[in-house]
């Protein structure tokens, strides 16, 4: 425990200055919101023939590629013999509609994702109960992540509980296997209303590379009766910078690139951290 507290003193302060300031840093390889330019050769399917998720669809209004599919493997990105396609820096994925989440030449992002029962009950505390529905545990381990000291989703009122019970929605990762069917409803039945429901990851998405799978659903949409999906977080895994951007956003807490100050309606550019 000494050696613990030792390191994490010399460590110093090392929570990220996200949403101040500059934007995030990021890994070198990350892969961000595709670009998908105009102009792509009539019947070419290149690109479609090498996405291992049906993710890009040529058509006569042009190529359409489905952030809610890809698992930004970046393949298609050289086989397109145009460069029509390419994936950019930015982090912002998440969208309140799964339709948002489909990319054609010129679209512009989704629109904020703000929930209006969130954003006026759970905009200063949020607990989520995180429910792993046959995921591979890479959307599972960044999910995690958020909570250490360099992202800390703790500062922003956010926390992962133990018990569906003390939680305001559900987080659920995978594609939705039989054996986890039964187990995510019992989950989602003890969760006291109002709650709400987020997709995190391809496979909770559409199922992602087990899409139609027979022992799978593909992806939570659908799965508990006459809920919709509330926020849709693309990625395989998301970064936990795109999964905090969804988060703030749905709760209106993330406006443009500044903090809202709890119980007002001031835009704070500048965030203390702790």
């Amino acid at each position: 425990m000494l050696d613990v507290l030792r390191t994490r003193l010399s460590q110093k302060h090392r929570t990220m200055r996200y949403p101040d300031g500059p934007p995030p840093e990021l890994p070198e390889r990350f892969a961000g919101r595709p670009v998908v330019a105009p102009g792509c050769e009539p019947g070419c399917s290149r690109c479609a023939a090498v996405c291992p998720t049906d993710a890009l669809r040529p058509s006569a209004e042009g190529l359409r590629l489905d952030t809610g599919r890809c698992l930004f493997c970046r393949a298609c990105e050289p086989a397109c013999p145009r460069g029509a396609i390419a994936f950019g820096r930015e982090h912002r994925l998440a969208a309140a509609r799964r339709e948002d989440l489909i990319v054609g030449p010129g679209d512009p992002p989704p629109a904020p994702a703000r929930h209006a029962i969130a954003a006026r009950l759970f905009h200063r505390s949020f607990k989520l109960r995180q429910v792993s529905a046959g995921g591979c545990n890479a959307c599972e381990g960044e999910l995690n992540v958020t909570g250490t000291v360099v992202f800390d989703v703790g500062r922003f009122g956010v926390q992962f509980v133990a018990s569906p019970r003390h939680a305001d929605g559900l987080v659920v990762t995978g594609p939705v296997t039989e054996n986890m069917r039964e187990a995510l409803l019992a989950t989602w039945e003890a969760t006291p209303a109002p709650r709400l429901l987020i997709a995190v990851g391809a496979c909770a998405c559409s199922g992602g590379p087990l899409q139609g799978s027979p022992t799978c659903a593909d992806g939570l949409a659908g799965v508990i009766p006459g809920v919709p999906v509330d926020l849709w977080i693309p990625g395989c895994p998301p970064h936990p910078v795109t999964v905090l951007d969804g988060l703030l956003r749905l709760l209106g807490r993330l406006e443009g690139d500044a903090l809202r100050l709890e119980g007002t309606g001031v835009l704070e550019p500048r965030i203390p951290h702790q």
